[in-house]
């Protein structure tokens, strides 16, 4: 039987090929530095969360547990959030961000029911999108500044809108919404009536003195949104799979209906490990001050090589135009660089709707120890643009 052929569902068309692991596993056969995947290589992981997580295995933990997720920790959580949140009726432990999402868009969505994104865009958006049999409607953010234009973004709301997904810090340009453009969703949800879906798994990584606001700190939005959050990248537990839902209490009811069908809850045992390392808060955990210090080298090495980047003010990401490269395309650029100079970069194209067209632009991780820069900075040393 030919691919063609394969039998499935018609939404597995909407989803692309995932191409920045198939790309990462060619830049580890080459020996290549990589700089292109956003998993945590710095900071380490915290040493309380590590013991608690073993603790919780000895002690036998390793059963089912609460599908809306660990008591303790939903507890602390609703605590940490700059607007309070009841633990007991608006906050759902999830398998990771990704769960979150997933369980967020079947929750809300319904078969041709359409939702705005902005692009650049994560790619597994599209995946949860698809799952829900709902449709993307896109909204360009360009550079230099990378935000989306008020126009453009009503101008994508139609009859079979139903909600705004939004990401904040971003990914892949690390622009942090502002109260302002908040303001602005809200006023175009209450006139359409709509949903907003927020994914906010960088929420602890804000630069420059800034702070993140939530869509569940804006009043207008407070019955309207579903904030996706998770630790993966703030407590470089990637791998432990632990996110979080926060919504209205109508809400959160029907999807922890969807959650306990579709997953079963995350990991319990890691779970109470979280909660009991004490850490949620962060007042003994704020890896913001080396982050920025690494985003900054990172600027400088990039920049150094005329790569024109905006300065993230969040996330762990940083966009860079391709400028004097321009006579490549973000993919042969990248191909280039992994190939020849064993640095490894992600193409722009894959956060884009249209992956067949040059994005213009390449994106770094620097969530990467410092040695990782150092390494890149000397064996970029070389680079220069194809005449």
């Amino acid at each position: 039987m030919t691919d063609a052929a394969l039998p499935g569902a018609r939404r597995l068309a909407q989803i692309p090929a995932d191409g920045l692991s198939e790309l990462v596993e060619a830049g580890r056969m080459v020996g290549a530095v990589d700089l292109a995947l956003g998993s945590p290589g710095w900071p380490q992981p915290p040493k309380a969360m590590i013991d608690q997580a073993c603790a919780a295995l000895r002690n036998g933990n390793n059963q089912y547990g609460d599908m809306r997720g660990n008591g303790e920790l939903r507890a602390a959580l609703g605590q940490s959030f700059r607007t309070p949140a009841d633990p007991d009726t608006e906050v759902t432990i999830t398998v990771g961000t990704a769960g979150g999402l997933a369980v967020a868009m079947l929750g809300l969505l319904d078969p041709g029911d359409e939702i705005v994104v902005v692009e650049p865009f994560f790619e597994p958006y599209l995946v949860s999108i698809a799952a829900a049999s709902a449709v993307p409607r896109f909204v360009r953010a360009g550079p230099p500044w990378w935000r989306w234009d008020v126009t453009a973004l009503a101008a994508a709301i139609g009859p079979r809108t139903r909600a705004i997904l939004v990401n904040t810090p971003h990914n892949p340009t690390g622009q942090v919404l502002t109260e302002e453009e908040w303001a602005v969703i809200a006023e175009l949800c209450e006139r359409h009536d709509l949903m907003v879906i927020s994914d906010e798994v960088y929420a602890a990584c804000v630069y420059d003195g800034e702070a993140h606001i939530s869509a569940a700190d804006v009043p207008a939005l407070r019955g309207r949104a579903v904030v996706v959050g998770s630790f993966s990248k703030s407590h470089a537990i990637s791998g432990w799979r632990i996110g979080y839902l926060r919504a209205a209490p109508a809400l959160t009811r029907a999807m922890r209906g969807i959650q306990t069908g579709l997953t079963g809850g995350a990991p319990v045992p890691l779970q109470q490990a979280v909660a009991r390392s004490g850490l949620i808060a962060g007042q003994d955990w704020d890896p913001r001050p080396e982050l920025q210090q690494l985003r900054d080298k990172a600027l400088h090495v990039f920049r150094g090589v005329g790569l024109r980047c905006a300065v993230p003010r969040g996330g762990c990401y940083i966009v860079a135009e391709l400028g004097p490269y321009g006579r490549e395309d973000c993919q042969s650029f990248v191909r280039r660089l992994a190939a020849d100079l064993g640095v490894l970069l992600a193409p722009g194209r894959l956060f884009m709707s249209d992956r067949a067209a040059d994005s213009g632009f390449v994106r770094v991780a620097f969530n990467k120890p410092p040695a990782y820069l150092d390494t890149a900075q000397g064996r970029l040393a070389t680079l220069e643009p194809i005449r």
